[in-house]
């Protein structure tokens, strides 16, 4: 396949996109962009491949501030397309259901199917569905591809993906889905790349952000995740609360007289950092602050993710390797000591130094257990598969083939 491939990464506050000139089975970076404070105050920055910014400008909030944005994607990828035609756009959605394992190119009744599941992904469905279908209404000739964030968990350990309801409701697919699979994708491959041995090793990898998950998994394959049928479940995060006893839920409902919206609310976007802190849910503010409920918050963060690593461990019956990633994973190396130091127990013995400059391998020699800080890379995990799925239709005649 020969052409550009456009890989979009819609957020609830953010919308990433990255330009791919595609030869073969080889994939280059033209462009990468950024829409930052989408719903505050909207900033777009473009960069090239080598790091030359291109745009840097603000946006007006309006009624129309969408069409504004994928319009002036269109402007700046432009010349850059002249002489590599784009061929496809590859869309990150959160959810797939129980219906999706692979990634898919899209139509009028998948995109219908994607809406009926909002209610399980509030923050991220919407903003996913709603760059789909403005995109779908600008280039209705241009092929567009889902890569589902379930995808990667489609197949873990049965006993992982139930709940214990009743089996009438898990006949409905209520079930633990897991997320984050676009960038566990990519770290399960670049385990692959690095060493088929590495692989083959029971490996949990931290994706540590805004929003946080832990995924075990050995020989590239998920075995457990800590999400579940939504992406509320699990760690504790920037404003989502992470796993709380069902019994809170009700209690909260009937003792104070919140309704289910109310309660949405406060788990998905007051709760996590910014709830038990009172002041963000930016982990980078309240590393800053001499807040004692901002060290209260950190410390809260630290202990539920050993506690959710030691759920991922028990499954494998085991860890030999740990893969720290994202936003604060790869970021932080205070945060990757203070989860360190509380898995000696494991085994996990950290090099400070190599900790402290954020080496690809963070643990001592003598570590039984191998500490990894590897870079995630959710878009060219985009663009790769739409460019499989495209070329895949293009062979059977669904859409035109790549120049």
């Amino acid at each position: 396949m020969n052409g550009t491939v456009l890989a979009l990464n819609a957020g609830s506050s953010s919308l990433k996109f990255r330009l791919y000139e595609v030869e073969g089975d080889h994939f280059s970076l033209v462009l990468r962009g950024q829409f930052d404070g989408v719903n505050e105050n909207p900033r777009l920055v473009v960069k090239e491949a080598g790091g030359k910014e291109i745009c840097n400008m603000d946006l007006e909030i309006g009624e129309h501030m969408q069409e504004d944005m994928l319009e002036r994607i269109f402007g700046v990828i432009k010349p850059y397309t002249a002489n590599s035609p784009l061929q496809a756009v590859g869309h990150r959605v959160l959810h797939g259901g129980g219906r999706f394992a692979d990634p898919v190119l899209l139509d009028d009744e998948i995109v219908s199917y994607l809406e009926t599941l909002i209610p399980m992904g509030p923050l991220h469905q919407p903003a996913n569905l709603a760059s789909i279908k403005l995109f779908r209404r600008i280039r209705p000739d241009l092929p567009q591809v889902a890569c589902f964030d379930t995808a990667f968990h489609v197949n873990i350990d049965e006993r992982a993906a139930r709940y214990p309801i009743p089996l009438e409701y898990e006949a409905k697919g209520y079930r633990r889905f897991g997320f984050h699979g676009l960038s566990y994708t990519y770290i399960a491959d670049r385990l692959r790349d690095i060493s088929e041995y590495l692989v083959k090793k029971r490996t949990v990898v931290a994706h540590l952000g805004s929003g946080s998950s832990m995924c075990a998994m050995r020989n590239g394959k998920a075995i457990d995740t800590t999400m579940g049928l939504t992406p509320l479940g699990g760690l504790m995060m920037g404003t989502r609360s992470g796993t709380v006893d069902p019994g809170l839920v009700l209690t909260l409902m009937e003792a104070e007289n919140l309704s289910p919206a109310e309660i949405k609310n406060m788990l998905y976007y007051k709760s996590g950092l910014l709830g038990v802190s009172g002041i963000s849910g930016d982990l980078r503010v309240l590393m800053e602050s001499d807040n004692p409920n901002a060290k209260k918050a950190i410390d809260l963060f630290v202990f539920r993710a050993c506690r959710e690593l030691s759920i991922m461990v028990a499954t494998m019956e085991g860890m030999e390797s740990l893969v720290f990633s994202a936003g604060i994973g790869e970021n932080s190396p205070v945060i990757r000591k203070m989860i360190c130091d509380r898995l000696g127990w494991l085994g996990v013995q950290l090099d400070d130094d190599a900790n402290n400059a954020s080496a690809e391998i963070i643990s001592c020699p003598e570590s039984r257990v191998e500490v990894r800080v590897i870079p995630t890379d959710e878009e060219i995990v985009l663009a790769k598969q739409t460019a499989r799925v495209v070329g895949e239709a293009a062979k059977a005649g669904k859409v035109p083939a790549f120049a």
